[in-house]
Protein backbone atom coordinates (compact mmCIF):
# COMPACT_ATOMS: atom_id res chain seq x y z
CA UNK A 1 0.00 0.00 0.00
CA UNK A 2 1.12 3.26 -0.49
CA UNK A 3 1.98 5.93 2.53
CA UNK A 4 1.87 9.00 1.25
CA UNK A 5 -0.97 10.59 3.58
CA UNK A 6 -4.51 11.26 2.60
CA UNK A 7 -6.65 14.08 4.01
CA UNK A 8 -9.68 12.85 2.56
CA UNK A 9 -12.27 10.27 1.62
CA UNK A 10 -10.80 7.51 0.98
CA UNK A 11 -8.13 7.20 3.40
CA UNK A 12 -6.14 4.22 3.86
CA UNK A 13 -7.78 2.62 6.22
CA UNK A 14 -10.90 2.29 3.58
CA UNK A 15 -8.14 0.64 1.43
CA UNK A 16 -7.14 -2.09 3.95
CA UNK A 17 -11.27 -3.05 4.46
CA UNK A 18 -11.70 -3.71 1.28
CA UNK A 19 -8.11 -5.20 0.43
CA UNK A 20 -9.45 -8.61 3.35
CA UNK A 21 -11.21 -10.95 0.98
CA UNK A 22 -8.03 -11.00 -1.47
CA UNK A 23 -5.06 -11.06 1.79
CA UNK A 24 -7.00 -14.36 3.14
CA UNK A 25 -7.31 -15.98 0.03
CA UNK A 26 -3.19 -15.46 -0.27
CA UNK A 27 -2.44 -15.62 3.47
CA UNK A 28 -1.05 -19.16 3.94
CA UNK A 29 0.22 -19.86 0.02
CA UNK A 30 4.14 -20.58 0.50
CA UNK A 31 4.20 -20.64 4.31
CA UNK A 32 2.97 -24.57 4.43
CA UNK A 33 6.12 -25.42 5.83
CA UNK A 34 7.07 -23.23 7.98
CA UNK A 35 3.27 -23.27 9.43
CA UNK A 36 3.51 -27.55 9.49
CA UNK A 37 6.65 -27.11 11.57
CA UNK A 38 5.11 -24.54 14.05
CA UNK A 39 2.31 -26.45 14.62
CA UNK A 40 4.20 -29.50 15.75
CA UNK A 41 6.20 -27.58 17.85
CA UNK A 42 3.07 -25.89 19.65
CA UNK A 43 1.26 -29.43 19.80
CA UNK A 44 3.74 -30.87 21.72
CA UNK A 45 3.81 -27.96 24.45
CA UNK A 46 3.07 -29.04 27.97
CA UNK A 47 2.16 -25.18 27.93
CA UNK A 48 1.02 -22.38 25.57
CA UNK A 49 1.29 -18.54 25.80
CA UNK A 50 -0.54 -16.24 23.49
CA UNK A 51 0.64 -13.15 23.40
CA UNK A 52 0.19 -9.78 22.20
CA UNK A 53 -0.10 -5.95 22.89
CA UNK A 54 -3.25 -3.73 21.36
CA UNK A 55 -5.23 -5.35 18.59
CA UNK A 56 -2.74 -8.58 18.86
CA UNK A 57 -3.95 -8.63 22.17
CA UNK A 58 -6.93 -9.33 21.17
CA UNK A 59 -6.19 -11.71 18.74
CA UNK A 60 -4.83 -13.53 21.43
CA UNK A 61 -7.68 -13.68 22.82
CA UNK A 62 -9.43 -15.65 19.86
CA UNK A 63 -6.67 -17.27 19.71
CA UNK A 64 -6.52 -18.77 23.47
CA UNK A 65 -10.16 -20.70 22.28
CA UNK A 66 -8.78 -21.85 18.70
CA UNK A 67 -5.98 -23.54 20.33
CA UNK A 68 -8.00 -24.93 23.10
CA UNK A 69 -10.97 -26.52 21.14
CA UNK A 70 -9.79 -27.04 17.80
CA UNK A 71 -5.78 -27.20 18.38
CA UNK A 72 -6.77 -29.87 21.02
CA UNK A 73 -4.70 -28.03 23.47
CA UNK A 74 -7.07 -27.71 26.33
CA UNK A 75 -6.12 -25.69 29.66
CA UNK A 76 -2.73 -25.70 27.93
CA UNK A 77 -3.44 -22.81 25.67
CA UNK A 78 -3.75 -19.30 27.53
CA UNK A 79 -3.91 -15.67 26.04
CA UNK A 80 -1.82 -13.49 28.51
CA UNK A 81 -0.60 -9.81 27.48
CA UNK A 82 2.63 -9.20 26.29
CA UNK A 83 3.20 -6.56 29.05
CA UNK A 84 1.93 -8.94 31.64
CA UNK A 85 4.10 -11.97 30.65
CA UNK A 86 7.53 -10.42 30.48
CA UNK A 87 6.82 -7.80 33.79
CA UNK A 88 4.69 -10.24 35.61
CA UNK A 89 4.41 -13.48 34.53
CA UNK A 90 5.35 -16.93 36.01
CA UNK A 91 9.23 -16.45 36.94
CA UNK A 92 9.45 -20.24 35.71
CA UNK A 93 7.30 -21.29 33.04
CA UNK A 94 8.81 -24.57 32.49
CA UNK A 95 11.78 -25.03 29.85
CA UNK A 96 9.51 -26.43 27.11
CA UNK A 97 6.92 -23.81 27.41
CA UNK A 98 5.87 -22.30 24.13
CA UNK A 99 5.14 -18.70 23.13
CA UNK A 100 3.16 -17.55 20.60
CA UNK A 101 2.67 -13.54 20.05
CA UNK A 102 1.12 -11.86 17.55
CA UNK A 103 2.83 -8.29 16.81
CA UNK A 104 1.51 -6.67 13.56
CA UNK A 105 4.90 -4.73 12.95
CA UNK A 106 7.07 -7.00 14.03
CA UNK A 107 8.73 -4.38 16.70
CA UNK A 108 6.61 -4.23 19.72
CA UNK A 109 9.29 -4.54 22.54
CA UNK A 110 7.17 -7.04 24.73
CA UNK A 111 6.15 -9.13 22.44
CA UNK A 112 9.85 -9.94 21.14
CA UNK A 113 10.83 -10.09 24.83
CA UNK A 114 8.23 -12.69 25.44
CA UNK A 115 9.37 -14.84 22.54
CA UNK A 116 13.41 -14.23 23.65
CA UNK A 117 12.38 -15.44 26.96
CA UNK A 118 11.25 -18.44 25.97
CA UNK A 119 13.61 -19.52 23.24
CA UNK A 120 16.32 -18.98 25.98
CA UNK A 121 14.40 -21.45 28.22
CA UNK A 122 13.89 -23.82 25.29
CA UNK A 123 10.46 -23.23 24.54
CA UNK A 124 9.35 -23.25 21.06
CA UNK A 125 8.91 -19.82 19.88
CA UNK A 126 6.02 -18.66 17.03
CA UNK A 127 5.39 -15.23 15.40
CA UNK A 128 2.96 -14.05 13.81
CA UNK A 129 3.98 -10.93 11.83
CA UNK A 130 3.16 -8.92 9.14
CA UNK A 131 5.56 -9.01 6.31
CA UNK A 132 8.94 -7.62 5.61
CA UNK A 133 11.82 -7.19 8.11
CA UNK A 134 13.39 -9.87 9.80
CA UNK A 135 10.71 -10.52 12.55
CA UNK A 136 11.41 -10.63 16.15
CA UNK A 137 14.32 -11.94 17.69
CA UNK A 138 13.41 -15.08 19.39
CA UNK A 139 11.45 -16.38 16.75
CA UNK A 140 12.02 -19.79 15.90
CA UNK A 141 9.32 -19.77 13.20
CA UNK A 142 7.67 -17.00 11.49
CA UNK A 143 4.51 -17.06 9.96
CA UNK A 144 3.73 -13.74 7.73
CA UNK A 145 0.31 -12.04 7.60
CA UNK A 146 0.38 -8.92 5.24
CA UNK A 147 2.09 -6.03 3.84
CA UNK A 148 2.47 -3.24 6.62
CA UNK A 149 -0.21 -0.96 6.83
CA UNK A 150 -0.28 2.34 5.60
CA UNK A 151 -2.87 3.21 8.27
CA UNK A 152 -2.15 3.31 11.82
CA UNK A 153 -5.31 2.07 12.40
CA UNK A 154 -4.56 -1.60 11.70
CA UNK A 155 -7.94 -3.81 10.11
CA UNK A 156 -6.24 -6.19 7.80
CA UNK A 157 -3.75 -6.69 9.83
CA UNK A 158 -5.55 -7.85 12.66
CA UNK A 159 -8.10 -10.35 10.81
CA UNK A 160 -5.30 -11.99 9.02
CA UNK A 161 -3.58 -12.22 13.06
CA UNK A 162 -6.48 -14.17 13.52
CA UNK A 163 -7.05 -16.34 10.74
CA UNK A 164 -3.39 -17.13 10.76
CA UNK A 165 -3.77 -18.10 14.36
CA UNK A 166 -7.00 -20.31 13.17
CA UNK A 167 -4.96 -21.91 10.58
CA UNK A 168 -2.34 -22.92 12.95
CA UNK A 169 -4.67 -24.33 15.46
CA UNK A 170 -5.94 -26.80 12.90
CA UNK A 171 -3.09 -27.48 11.86
CA UNK A 172 -2.24 -28.11 15.44
CA UNK A 173 -5.48 -30.44 16.18
CA UNK A 174 -4.98 -31.79 12.53
CA UNK A 175 -8.84 -30.56 11.96
CA UNK A 176 -8.93 -30.08 8.36
CA UNK A 177 -12.79 -29.07 8.53
CA UNK A 178 -11.81 -25.89 10.19
CA UNK A 179 -9.41 -25.37 7.36
CA UNK A 180 -11.92 -25.88 5.20
CA UNK A 181 -14.20 -23.41 6.48
CA UNK A 182 -11.20 -21.21 6.55
CA UNK A 183 -11.06 -21.41 2.66
CA UNK A 184 -14.38 -20.16 2.52
CA UNK A 185 -14.26 -16.90 4.75
CA UNK A 186 -12.80 -14.39 1.79
CA UNK A 187 -15.79 -15.21 -0.19
CA UNK A 188 -18.35 -14.48 2.62
CA UNK A 189 -16.03 -11.53 3.88
CA UNK A 190 -16.88 -10.26 -0.09
CA UNK A 191 -19.88 -10.78 0.21
CA UNK A 192 -20.99 -9.05 3.94
CA UNK A 193 -18.43 -5.69 2.68
CA UNK A 194 -21.23 -4.86 0.23
CA UNK A 195 -23.99 -5.75 2.38
CA UNK A 196 -25.47 -2.04 3.96
CA UNK A 197 -24.66 1.36 2.99
CA UNK A 198 -22.57 1.53 5.76
CA UNK A 199 -22.28 5.99 5.25
CA UNK A 200 -26.37 5.56 6.07
CA UNK A 201 -25.44 3.80 9.05
CA UNK A 202 -22.78 5.89 10.33
CA UNK A 203 -25.69 8.88 9.72
CA UNK A 204 -28.13 7.37 11.58
CA UNK A 205 -26.00 6.34 14.70
CA UNK A 206 -22.98 9.26 14.84
CA UNK A 207 -23.35 11.91 17.59
CA UNK A 208 -23.88 9.57 20.34
CA UNK A 209 -22.84 9.88 23.99
CA UNK A 210 -20.87 6.84 24.39
CA UNK A 211 -20.70 3.51 22.25
CA UNK A 212 -20.62 0.27 23.84
CA UNK A 213 -19.62 -3.40 22.13
CA UNK A 214 -20.55 -6.12 23.77
CA UNK A 215 -20.18 -9.92 22.65
CA UNK A 216 -19.05 -13.26 24.33
CA UNK A 217 -17.18 -16.10 24.29
CA UNK A 218 -14.61 -15.25 21.02
CA UNK A 219 -16.35 -12.23 20.26
CA UNK A 220 -15.56 -10.90 23.81
CA UNK A 221 -11.91 -9.75 21.61
CA UNK A 222 -14.36 -8.39 19.01
CA UNK A 223 -15.93 -6.02 21.46
CA UNK A 224 -12.36 -4.95 22.69
CA UNK A 225 -11.09 -4.87 19.28
CA UNK A 226 -13.77 -2.67 17.72
CA UNK A 227 -13.78 0.02 20.99
CA UNK A 228 -10.07 0.19 20.20
CA UNK A 229 -10.74 1.10 16.24
CA UNK A 230 -13.99 3.32 17.23
CA UNK A 231 -11.20 5.04 20.08
CA UNK A 232 -8.68 5.02 17.60
CA UNK A 233 -9.37 6.45 14.02
CA UNK A 234 -12.54 8.52 14.61
CA UNK A 235 -11.45 9.82 18.41
CA UNK A 236 -14.76 9.05 19.81
CA UNK A 237 -15.64 7.56 23.84
CA UNK A 238 -16.22 3.94 23.31
CA UNK A 239 -16.04 0.46 26.14
CA UNK A 240 -15.84 -2.95 24.84
CA UNK A 241 -17.20 -5.31 27.08
CA UNK A 242 -18.06 -9.48 27.45
CA UNK A 243 -21.66 -10.09 28.22
CA UNK A 244 -21.55 -11.22 31.31
CA UNK A 245 -18.93 -8.55 32.21
CA UNK A 246 -21.89 -5.56 31.14
CA UNK A 247 -24.37 -7.05 32.84
CA UNK A 248 -22.92 -6.90 36.41
CA UNK A 249 -22.65 -3.68 36.45
CA UNK A 250 -21.37 -1.23 33.65
CA UNK A 251 -24.85 -0.83 32.26
CA UNK A 252 -26.04 0.99 35.00
CA UNK A 253 -23.59 4.31 33.73
CA UNK A 254 -26.11 3.61 30.12
CA UNK A 255 -28.08 6.15 28.88
CA UNK A 256 -30.62 6.62 26.32
CA UNK A 257 -28.73 8.94 24.05
CA UNK A 258 -25.78 5.86 23.50
CA UNK A 259 -25.70 3.32 21.43
CA UNK A 260 -24.56 -0.45 21.86
CA UNK A 261 -23.56 -2.65 19.09
CA UNK A 262 -23.79 -6.09 19.95
CA UNK A 263 -22.19 -9.00 18.56
CA UNK A 264 -24.31 -11.90 18.92
CA UNK A 265 -23.96 -15.16 16.43
CA UNK A 266 -25.33 -18.83 17.32
CA UNK A 267 -23.30 -20.05 20.64
CA UNK A 268 -23.47 -20.48 24.30
CA UNK A 269 -23.19 -16.74 24.91
CA UNK A 270 -26.55 -15.90 22.75
CA UNK A 271 -28.82 -16.46 25.34
CA UNK A 272 -26.99 -13.47 27.65
CA UNK A 273 -26.13 -11.54 24.69
CA UNK A 274 -30.17 -11.29 24.42
CA UNK A 275 -30.58 -10.17 27.94
CA UNK A 276 -27.67 -7.46 27.12
CA UNK A 277 -30.44 -6.36 24.55
CA UNK A 278 -33.46 -6.28 26.89
CA UNK A 279 -31.20 -3.54 29.05
CA UNK A 280 -30.52 -1.58 26.32
CA UNK A 281 -34.41 -1.58 25.53
CA UNK A 282 -35.36 -0.65 28.72
CA UNK A 283 -33.11 1.73 29.36
CA UNK A 284 -34.12 3.58 26.00
CA UNK A 285 -30.73 3.74 24.17
CA UNK A 286 -30.35 2.25 20.68
CA UNK A 287 -28.98 -1.17 19.39
CA UNK A 288 -27.75 -2.53 16.34
CA UNK A 289 -27.14 -6.36 16.42
CA UNK A 290 -24.86 -8.41 14.38
CA UNK A 291 -26.81 -11.71 14.58
CA UNK A 292 -27.32 -14.47 12.23
CA UNK A 293 -29.79 -14.07 9.60
CA UNK A 294 -32.54 -16.11 10.72
CA UNK A 295 -32.23 -14.66 14.18
CA UNK A 296 -35.35 -14.59 15.81
CA UNK A 297 -34.96 -13.41 19.66
CA UNK A 298 -32.05 -10.09 19.02
CA UNK A 299 -33.11 -9.14 15.71
CA UNK A 300 -36.28 -7.78 16.48
CA UNK A 301 -35.03 -5.69 20.03
CA UNK A 302 -32.79 -4.22 17.63
CA UNK A 303 -33.07 -0.33 15.59
CA UNK A 304 -30.72 -1.95 13.07
CA UNK A 305 -29.76 -5.44 12.39
CA UNK A 306 -26.50 -6.49 10.33
CA UNK A 307 -26.53 -10.39 9.17
CA UNK A 308 -23.45 -12.20 9.49
CA UNK A 309 -22.90 -14.79 7.07
CA UNK A 310 -22.81 -18.38 8.61
CA UNK A 311 -19.75 -19.58 10.22
CA UNK A 312 -18.60 -21.56 13.23
CA UNK A 313 -18.50 -19.67 16.12
CA UNK A 314 -14.92 -19.89 17.11
CA UNK A 315 -14.18 -18.38 13.63
CA UNK A 316 -16.99 -15.80 13.56
CA UNK A 317 -14.22 -13.08 15.23
CA UNK A 318 -12.86 -13.17 11.75
CA UNK A 319 -15.84 -11.97 9.80
CA UNK A 320 -17.93 -9.68 12.35
CA UNK A 321 -15.00 -7.23 13.01
CA UNK A 322 -15.21 -6.54 9.41
CA UNK A 323 -18.98 -4.43 9.66
CA UNK A 324 -17.62 -2.81 12.85
CA UNK A 325 -14.33 -1.66 11.18
CA UNK A 326 -16.61 0.09 8.40
CA UNK A 327 -18.97 1.51 10.76
CA UNK A 328 -16.17 2.70 12.53
CA UNK A 329 -14.33 4.18 9.35
CA UNK A 330 -17.96 6.01 7.74
CA UNK A 331 -17.98 7.68 11.71
CA UNK A 332 -14.38 8.87 11.37
CA UNK A 333 -15.57 10.57 8.25
CA UNK A 334 -19.03 11.91 9.50
CA UNK A 335 -17.04 13.39 12.34
CA UNK A 336 -13.90 14.91 10.13
CA UNK A 337 -11.39 12.62 11.51
CA UNK A 338 -8.59 11.03 9.63
CA UNK A 339 -8.74 7.55 10.98
CA UNK A 340 -4.74 7.16 10.06
CA UNK A 341 -3.01 8.90 11.84
CA UNK A 342 -4.08 8.57 15.66
CA UNK A 343 -4.10 12.17 15.61
CA UNK A 344 -0.50 12.48 14.91
CA UNK A 345 -0.78 15.62 13.09
CA UNK A 346 -1.98 17.61 16.12
CA UNK A 347 0.43 18.87 17.99
CA UNK A 348 -0.85 17.34 21.61
CA UNK A 349 -1.09 14.31 20.58
CA UNK A 350 1.66 14.16 18.48
CA UNK A 351 3.53 15.16 22.17
CA UNK A 352 1.41 12.70 23.83
CA UNK A 353 2.27 9.80 21.40
CA UNK A 354 6.37 10.98 21.77
CA UNK A 355 5.83 10.80 25.20
CA UNK A 356 4.26 7.13 25.35
CA UNK A 357 7.60 5.82 23.83
CA UNK A 358 8.50 3.01 21.98
CA UNK A 359 4.97 0.64 21.29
Amino acid sequence: MSSSPRSGHPYHMHDAIYAQPGALRLLTRGQGPTLAAAAARVAEAPHVWLAGVGSSWHAALVGELLFARIGGLGRRARAVHAFDLVEYGPPDPGPAAAVVAVTHRGTNRYAGAALTQAHKAGGATVAITGRGGDGPPGAEHVLRTVEQEASACHTVSYTSAVAMLAALAAAAGRDDETAHQLDAIPDLLAMLLGQESWEELAARFGGRRRYWFVGGGPNTATAYEAALKLSEAAWLPAVGLGCEQFLHGPWAALEPDDLVILIAPPGPSHARCRDVARVAVEIGASLVALVAEDDREIAPLAAETIALPAVAELLSPIVAVVPLQLLTYHLAVKAGANPDTMRAEQPSHGRARAAAGAL
